[in-house]
């Protein structure tokens, strides 16, 4: 078979035309991989030959008012396991329980930890003792993908006398990253849990930083540093508070073992928070890095409640600290007037209906006005005023003042008071027909429906102390508004000071007096429910301001199962005195 020479000519152009095609070809993959997709395939290099060791940032420190440390950040250390896929991890764990003590738990939590992040070390020990450490550096050359790092660790130098505002930090849990809210979180990273840490955590958290290891094509570290130049992390930055940590403390030291129950002191001028205590308390310490199922299992057993903050979360009858809700709500209505006396004398009770009501004191307080009612605390008064304004006038005076709702503390643990809105609140309970004139009898003298926390009763008091206005109570320094929460005159809010000055001085507080400042305030016993040997255990309140005239500090305590209010007065007397640095009239005891 023969070819035309024009034939083999145009094969092999076409011939040509393919090569020169397929040539194209290859330059055009060649220049998309290596100018187009560079970074791609860079990425994708640097990818399989690193890896990101993440440096932890240390979180802001957190002050008192006067610059001295709440919370601070001490070296720690962490140990983490590189690993390549879950089987790995899973060996090299098992391999790690002989040399060190690591629990099936702790196992199943770091293989949780490398599912949701497997390109960054698995976190093991988040914080890992010295003696640990040594012993892992030791054994170093067994565990090639083994990592060690120092890491700053959260301490609080007072530990359980501030676990009350300032909280603890703990691991990110799997709750939590499945929020949005903690989508720029990953597993193993530390954040605030309660208090302080949790409300400013956006705030005190700083910023991570990364240091990139070199690692074979098993994963292991072939070079610690200088394959790529490390991102130093930024520390969170400080936080200022009100707390005065020396009058914390001291309240937490009054409290003892032996108390339980909350003490808030407040800056009435400004709504400062300067203590606030929950007793008994725990050590947020214990929490860093996980916190051990026996210590845990002793603070949710405690019969005490440790873990719940009775400051803000404790809801409680207020008792005759209330009474002065009554006296607000009666003088804007004019209903009475601080020189009043009721109808009827009090002679130890008082009978409505079928029913006798009585008054604290057995013998009676015979006819007092009502400032005198005030200072010797008289229930058949406050039965009578009580009447005399009607469950409906109460109900909408308390709501008016904030009974129903929260202070609005800057901690995320506050409970809402529990308080009626409106006398539907008693239609709905105890049916249209089912309620009585007892409701405002118990409501007059701070029982019934009506429980408050120890915060709301300390805003309220900042307002009698001043010109009726109350700053929202605030941790971190600022500067809240001050909003009116009592509306009367200059000379009503005088009588009414003057009213509970006379408590400390001749009334139901005489015996927590200070000497050279005029203590003002109210003693409260209050119903708990609770009976042994067929006999009530009250809670003891009192809620006070100094000096009278012009406050500087306004403290409430209760004091859970405590007996008569004059227990709390003691205490909160002795808190005053220590924060003003004066001297108490006589000794008191806290047992007394």
């Amino acid at each position: 078979m023969s070819f035309h020479p024009n034939d083999i000519v145009k094969r092999g152009r076409v011939a040509s035309m393919i090569v020169a095609g397929v040539l194209l070809f290859l330059l055009g993959g060649f220049f998309r991989s290596q100018v187009l997709n560079h970074q791609k395939y860079d990425l994708q290099s640097k990818t399989n030959r690193l890896r990101v060791l993440p440096l932890p940032a240390p979180r802001g420190v957190i002050f008192d008012r006067n610059n001295k440390v709440i919370a601070d950040n001490v070296i720690g250390y962490s140990v983490s396991v590189l690993a390549m896929k879950e089987d790995t991890l899973r060996a090299v764990l098992q391999r790690l329980t002989g040399t060190i003590s690591i629990t099936p738990a702790q196992i199943e939590q770091s293989v949780r930890r490398f599912r949701r992040a497997p390109t960054r070390p698995t976190v093991i020990i988040p914080d890992a003792s010295f003696d640990v450490v040594s012993v892992l550096e030791e054994h170093r050359s067994q565990f090639p993908g083994l990592i060690i790092q120092s890491a700053p660790r959260r301490f609080y130098p007072d530990g359980p006398a501030v676990a009350s505002f300032v909280g603890y930090v703990g691991e990110v849990s799997e709750a939590e990253l499945a929020q949005s809210s903690f989508a720029d979180y990953k597993a193993g990273q530390q954040v605030g849990k309660q208090g302080l840490e949790k409300q400013y955590e956006s705030l005190l958290r700083g910023k991570e930083g990364s240091q990139f290891v070199e690692v074979d094509a098993r994963g292991r570290i072939v070079r610690n540093s200088g394959a790529q130049q490390d991102q130093i992390p930024e520390a969170g930055p400080d936080l200022h508070t009100n707390i005065d940590l020396d009058l914390q403390k001291f309240v937490a030291g009054i409290f003892g073992d032996s108390l339980q129950g909350g003490a808030v002191a407040i800056d009435p001028q400004t709504g400062g928070v300067l203590a606030l205590y929950s007793a008994p308390s725990f050590d947020g310490n214990r929490f860093i890095g996980g916190v051990s199922t026996q210590y845990y299992d002793s603070l949710r057993t405690d019969p005490r409640r440790p873990l719940y903050n009775k400051a803000l979360q404790g809801t409680y009858p207020p008792g005759s600290t209330w009474k002065l809700a009554t006296v607000a709500i009666g003088l804007e209505t004019g209903a009475v007037k601080m020189t009043d006396r009721m109808p009827i004398a009090c002679s130890g009770g008082l009978q409505v209906g079928n029913r006798y009501y009585r008054c604290w004191k057995k013998e009676g307080h015979g006819y007092l006005d009502l400032k005198g009612a005030i200072a010797k605390s008289c229930d058949v008064y406050f039965y009578q005023l009580g009447m005399r304004l009607g469950i409906a006038r109460l109900v909408a005076g308390g709501v008016a003042i904030g009974f129903d709702k929260k202070a609005g503390i800057d901690l995320p643990e506050e409970l809402k008071p529990r308080f009626p809105k409106s006398t539907e609140y008693f239609d709905i309970k105890y049916g249209k027909k089912g309620w009585t004139s007892s409701l405002v009898l118990s409501m007059a003298i701070g029982q019934g429906d009506n429980s408050q926390t120890i915060l709301n009763m300390a805003k309220f008091y900042s307002a009698l102390g001043t010109d009726g206005k109350a700053a929202t109570p605030q941790i971190k320094k600022g500067t809240p508004e001050r909003v009116q929460v009592v509306q009367l005159t200059d000379d009503q809010m005088e009588q009414i000071r003057q009213a509970l000055v006379g408590v400390v001085n001749v009334g139901t507080a005489a015996a927590s007096a200070i000497k050279g400042v005029q203590l003002a305030g109210k003693t409260g016993t209050a119903q708990s429910g609770k009976f042994v040997n067929g006999k009530e255990l009250n809670h003891g309140w009192f809620v006070g301001f100094a000096p009278a005239d012009k406050p500087s500090i306004v403290v409430a305590v209760m004091i859970e199962f405590g007996g008569h209010g004059t227990r709390a007065a003691a205490i909160a007397s002795k808190i005053i005195q220590a924060y003003l640095h004066v001297i108490p009239i006589v000794d008191l005891s806290v047992d007394g």
